[in-house]
C-alpha cells in the first residue's frame, strides 16, 4: 500500500486500506449472486453499506479529515476548487455512438 499525502496520515489510510479490503472481499462474492433480482440487490447493497460503515467509517472519518487537512496544509485546496470551478463534474457525458458499419 501506498504512503498518504501526508506522514501524519499514513498510518490511518493503511488501516483504513485493511479494513476496505477485508469489507470488499465479503463484499464481491455475494454482490454477483444478489445482481439477478433488483430487490435482492437493492437490500444486498443496503446491508452491505450498513456493515461498511459500522466497521469502516469511523477510520474513514478519520482519514478524510486528516487528507482535509494536509490539503490545506500544502495550498491544494485553491488548486482543487479550480479545476472544480474550470471544469465540473456536473453530468456523465455519453460516449460517442459507434461509426456505422460498413458493407462492402
Amino acid at each position: 500500500m501506498a504512503s498518504s499525502l501526508s506522514d501524519q496520515c499514513t498510518p490511518l489510510k493503511r488501516e483504513y486500506d485493511s479494513c476496505f479490503n477485508a469489507w470488499f472481499e465479503g463484499y464481491l462474492e455475494p454482490a454477483v449472486s444478489a445482481s439477478s433480482n433488483p430487490d435482492t440487490r437493492a437490500a444486498y447493497s443496503k446491508r452491505k453499506a450498513e456493515e461498511f460503515n459500522a466497521k469502516c467509517g469511523d477510520v474513514w472519518l478519520k482519514y478524510k479529515g486528516c487528507i482535509q487537512k494536509a490539503v490545506k496544509e500544502k495550498g491544494l485546496d485553491v488548486l482543487l476548487q479550480q479545476a472544480r470551478d474550470e471544469h465540473p463534474l456536473t453530468e456523465i457525458t455519453p460516449p460517442p455512438p459507434p461509426p456505422p458499419e460498413r458493407t462492402a
